[in-house]
Formats: C-alpha cells, sequence, structure tokens
C-alpha cells in the first residue's frame, strides 16, 4: 500500500528546486522535491528539509536562503544537490550573489531569497515557512517537474537524463 501512494505523489505536479544556504563563510545547497506558497500578505513560500541535514544547522543559524527554481533540463544539478555525502557541493557551478549576498544558481529560471519566519516538525523533515523577501526571474525556458525525474530518489537506480 505505501509503495503505491509514494507512486502517486510522484505524480502529483511540482517543481524541483535547488535551496542555497549560507552561515558565516560556510555554505551549502541542497534539492527540495516541492515549493507551495502559503500566503499572500506577506508573501510566505514554504519546503521541507531533513534536519539531520548539514544545510539544516547553517539555515538554523542564518535564518535566510535562496530557492533557485530548475529548468526542466538540470537533471545533474537535481541529482549533485540531492547528495548530502559530498563535501563542497557549491564548487563546478556558476552562481549569481544575490542583495542579501546568498547564492542562486545563475542559469536557473528564477530566485527568491527568503528570510524564515518559523518552522514546524513534519514526520522526519522539518517544514520551513519564509517569507520571500526578493525574487528575480532570469529566463522563461520550461521549470523542472518532480515526475520528470523519474528514479532520481532511488540512489541505487541512478541518473535517468531525457533523450
Amino acid at each position: 500500500m505505501i509503495s503505491d501512494a509514494k507512486s502517486l505523489m510522484k505524480n502529483i505536479t511540482h517543481g524541483v528546486y535547488l535551496i542555497s544556504v549560507k552561515s558565516k563563510q560556510q555554505q551549502n545547497a541542497f534539492t527540495a522535491a516541492w515549493l507551495m506558497q502559503v500566503s499572500f500578505n506577506p508573501l510566505l513560500v514554504c519546503f521541507s528539509i531533513n534536519p539531520q541535514n548539514r544545510s539544516y544547522k547553517l539555515l538554523k543559524e542564518s535564518g535566510v536562503c535562496c530557492i533557485s527554481v530548475l529548468n526542466n533540463e538540470q537533471f545533474i544539478e537535481a541529482d549533485h544537490f540531492g547528495h548530502s555525502n559530498i563535501t563542497d557541493k557549491m564548487q563546478g557551478f556558476n552562481w549569481l550573489k544575490t542583495k542579501t549576498g546568498l547564492s542562486a544558481l545563475s542559469d536557473s529560471l528564477a530566485y527568491i531569497e527568503c528570510r524564515v519566519d518559523h518552522y514546524s516538525a513534519a514526520g522526519d523533515h522539518q517544514l520551513v515557512i519564509c517569507e520571500a523577501i526578493n525574487g528575480v526571474v532570469l529566463n522563461n525556458e520550461t521549470p523542472m517537474l518532480y515526475n520528470d525525474t523519474e528514479n532520481m530518489d532511488n540512489k541505487d537506480s541512478g541518473l535517468k537524463t531525457k533523450d
């Protein structure tokens, strides 16, 4: 029964995002399988993060993050930032420095700079509710959908790219 529910979740339409965090001189980024707007006034968005992740500690320390919207061909980026065992995840990619000093993926569709409003426990993850404080559209390509990543979450299966 659980595997059916997991298959269903894979087919619900939502995007794939790269969330960068920085505290003092340390920075990191991770892949998020969804982002949700939760309020218009103030403009609040929500994503989840594993509290065992190194990015969580940096996010808690700084209280800010930058959400880059991936395009439908950025499978390498989605896969790379989905691994927690890489020492310097940021190396080898091009970054823009945002107004708040955070890093946005330079070839992403857009980015949103956020200030954490609050956290809420949700199973093995924490929901992070953030106020969007700045946003920039970089291009009008097609966004990556979670469904397009096929078996990326199953680390044993390897990355499948689109032909």
